[in-house]
């Protein structure tokens, strides 16, 4: 069986993704609203290139209806409807999440997409996705224990930081400003809690890399609240940055320049966020070289165990689209193989196997280490 694979967004992750599938054995389709980015990354590595609106539905039912699968690089607020297609036209459905509200909306269609056989996953990306995979890879193998805590750290950082935000603009800053601005889901005495983004400040060692901080974010945590509440007594997700930068945009938040209402400046109308949003995309540098660093530190019965990894640019992708997309072209390989029969929608954290997946990346350079 040769799968037939769509990738939706010819960005830095979906480009990646066009990489691993073709080295996967698959037949792959590139499409974005841009012709130009899906034909360079088309003419890159010799596949099919179509332009296509993620937002323009008989358009991608069409395309989705020619595929066996399709992983969907696209901003997330695409991903209620992208979801409801794939399950219309049969066509497996994985994509990058990110938005818990945009999650559960996806998971309420369960009962569709397995009465269609197809297997509807969203956060398959690095966090949510592989960084969660990895604690519940732990969490299995404390059983029948019920486990004390589980952290859970990521950072995708410049390996030359510059600028007072020590920052490099690695993906869309409205994903960005994201995960910055909604509630953070946790773990607390087993039950799940929320708290507030930019908050809960701790300073983190990393050789080479350190020290860093970290601060609570939206939606790293995937759907383990929900999925472990009662396992796991606390559990929370944190964000990896160097000093300094949580505290600036808590400022900006506090400011009111996360807002999407209009406001009125002068003769102008405009939503704060979206002058935030430009300007982030205007002046933060982009395409350096990158690090990904990855900590789950799993506590149970008085003793504690940690798995690890960092992830450098490689010379043709960075670190952030290695590690963002090899995940989800790993999954979607095992499903539409068949060898992980899942039909469904759940994230990816309650549907990969941990050991399997883990297995699969290695051959691209992801090993996370035991420690």
């Amino acid at each position: 069986m040769t799968p037939n694979t769509l990738v939706l967004g010819a960005g830095i992750v979906g480009r990646a993704a066009v990489w691993d599938l073709l080295r996967r054995g698959h037949q792959v389709t590139v499409a974005d609203t841009d012709i130009g980015a899906a034909a360079a990354v088309g003419t890159e590595f010799g596949t099919r290139h179509v332009a296509a609106d993620a937002g323009n539905g008989p358009t991608i039912a069409e395309l989705f209806a020619a595929h066996d699968a399709v992983i969907a690089a696209v901003p997330y607020h695409y991903g209620i409807q992208l979801a409801a297609t794939a399950i219309e036209t049969r066509c497996h459905y994985f994509d990058f999440g990110g938005n818990p509200t945009i999650v559960a909306k996806q998971l309420e269609r369960t009962g569709a997409a397995a009465s269609a056989g197809v297997a509807v996953v969203p956060d398959c990306g690095l966090a949510p996705g592989l960084a969660n995979v990895m604690a519940a890879g732990l969490v299995a193998q404390a059983e029948p224990n019920r486990v004390d805590s589980v952290q859970i750290r990521v950072g995708c950082l410049p390996q030359q930081p510059t600028g007072a935000l020590h920052y490099d603009l690695a993906f869309h800053p409205d994903g960005l400003i994201n995960e910055y601005d909604e509630p953070c889901e946790i773990l607390e005495a087993g039950e799940p809690a929320v708290v507030q983004p930019l908050t809960r400040f701790e300073e983190v060692s990393w050789d080479k890399w350190g020290p860093l901080e970290a601060f609570a974010t939206a939606g790293g945590a995937s759907t383990m609240c929900r999925d472990f509440a009662g396992r796991i007594n606390q559990l929370e997700y944190k964000t990896l940055r160097y000093p300094g930068h949580g505290q600036v945009f808590r400022s900006m938040r506090e400011l009111g320049l996360f807002a999407t209402e209009t406001r009125t400046v002068g003769q102008a109308e405009l939503a704060p966020r979206a002058l935030l949003l430009d300007l982030l995309a205007e002046n933060l540098p982009q395409g350096g070289p990158d690090v990904v660093l990855v900590r789950v530190e799993l506590t149970s019965a008085g003793e504690s165990v940690r798995v690890e990894f960092e992830d450098v640019h490689d010379g043709t992708f960075s670190a952030l689209a290695r590690t963002t997309a090899f995940p989800a072209t790993a999954f979607c390989d095992l499903v539409t193989r068949g060898t992980v029969p899942f039909a469904g929608v759940a994230s990816m954290v309650a549907a990969a196997p941990p050991d399997l997946l883990l297995e699969e990346l290695e051959a691209v350079g992801i090993v996370a280490t035991r420690r």
